[in-house]
């Protein structure tokens, strides 16, 4: 198998592998990948690729950070993985104590497998929820933009759309609500409280302040903060979404570290190991893990994954969280956060673009092609191919283009991301 030439490895994976969000009918062959290193990912030729968008916005330290590595190498020599019922162990346990150390509105973490899971779980826990109170509800509200992931709950509470449509008849019905504005904040508030009193409200779902697949659509935490406080008026759960935002993508540890009254639920993923590993936690506060306190055994709350609370991957978000704590991430964050500001105010007045927004160490803009913004506008292909013919990763939404760089990425290196982009867009 060593043997191999990058054209057998492109046949291979053509003929074997079927990849996430391809359509194989006019997708270029894949780039083949050898090694990571730093911000940059390394071809089988040799040639460097900067990860503009920290691989699906996972990677926060870099590729093959040295600490990380040196995590997970120990823990998988003393404890590779264990059952989670029944059983506990140091990392499982420490990691639930450092996450909540930076959650101090949250008691009780719950450990699954991705982003995906990490909503299901607060999906469930929130309906079963009201179930052993004696109140079941069922009603949800989400935004009319939204995208939570790809599982049947994911789907349900996310917009109608191309990721979903096949299953659409499957799927539970939710109301939607607008992305609040300064325009149609007061008739969205009339809204929401209008839904509020119908009663049979279980939750509200958003992603605070960015929705990442919808386009990277920006609100701001006061208008977050009016929409929570009149969900608890009416004792209707709130879930927040960071899969995306969490862990520094917003400017600071968490979205809702932005709030002053925080939601009832939290949803971890993504940069929560660093990018080496999936995982997903589920931080509630204790009156909801009350609800499941029960001689009852119908009231346990039935879910779990093979790999819940696996102590390697565990090891890995251990070494994640000391870099994130330290002072050289927290710098690279704001440094990152600055420049993004500076280039945003720079491409304003470009002609071809328009909606630049940024939040924190996210960046995005629209081209501006002829066609309706969103995921399916036919830029997203040549727009791609673009970069990646100048050693840069970023993979638009469609016509939206958005930098997210790791945060150990370097001046030059995002300098370098910063004037692709002049040239993509002409200033």
């Amino acid at each position: 198998m060593s043997n191999n030439t990058k054209a057998d490895w492109i046949s291979k994976d053509k003929e074997h592998v079927w990849h996430p969000f391809t359509q194989v009918s006019y997708a270029p062959a894949n780039v083949v990948i050898e090694r990571g290193e730093g911000a940059c990912f390394i071809d089988i030729d040799g040639n460097r690729y900067i990860d503009g968008i920290s691989s699906w916005w996972v990677n926060l330290h870099g590729h093959c950070n040295p600490h990380i590595v040196a995590s997970v190498t120990k823990q998988i020599g003393q404890l590779e993985h264990s059952i989670f019922a029944g059983f506990t162990h140091k990392p499982g346990i420490e990691l639930a104590q450092r996450l909540l150390q930076h959650l101090p509105s949250f008691d009780k973490v719950f450990f699954s497998d991705n982003g995906s899971t990490s909503v299901e779980v607060a999906l469930k826990m929130t309906f079963q929820y009201w179930s052993n109170k004696g109140t079941p509800k069922h009603k949800v509200i989400a935004f009319k933009d939204a995208y939570h992931g790809d599982t049947f709950g994911g789907m349900s509470v996310a917009a109608r759309n191309a990721f979903n449509q096949p299953f659409e008849a499957l799927l539970f019905d939710v109301i939607s609500i607008d992305l609040p504005t300064d325009d149609n904040m007061n008739a969205l508030l009339l809204q929401l409280e209008s839904i509020l009193q119908l009663g049979d409200v279980s939750c509200f779902i958003f992603e605070p302040l960015v929705l990442g697949a919808s386009g990277m659509l920006m609100y701001t935490p006061e208008h977050l903060q009016l929409l929570i406080d009149l969900c608890r008026k009416y004792d209707c759960l709130t879930i927040a979404d960071e899969v995306m935002t969490g862990f520094g993508r917003t400017g600071k540890f968490f979205a809702t570290d932005h709030l002053t009254n925080k939601p009832d639920i939290i949803c971890m993923s993504k940069g929560i190991t660093g990018g080496f590993f999936p995982l997903g936690a589920t931080a509630c506060k204790q009156f909801i893990f009350d609800a499941f306190i029960s001689n009852d055994k119908m009231k346990t709350f039935f879910h779990g994954h093979s790999y819940t609370g696996n102590p390697t991957i565990c090891a890995a978000a251990l070494a994640s969280m000391d870099l994130m704590e330290s002072d050289t991430v927290q710098q690279q964050i704001n440094f990152i956060t600055n420049s993004h500001a500076t280039f945003a105010n720079e491409l304003a007045n470009c002609s071809n673009i328009e909606g630049v927004r940024h939040t924190g160490t996210i960046l995005a803009f629209d081209i501006k092609t002829g066609e309706k913004t969103g995921y399916l506008n036919n830029a997203a292909e040549p727009l791609a191919e673009f970069f990646i013919k100048r050693g840069i990763i970023l993979r638009p939404l469609g016509n939206v283009l958005y930098v997210l760089p790791p945060y150990c990425i370097s001046a030059d290196e995002l300098g370098r991301v910063y004037d692709t982009v002049r040239e993509l867009v002409g200033v």
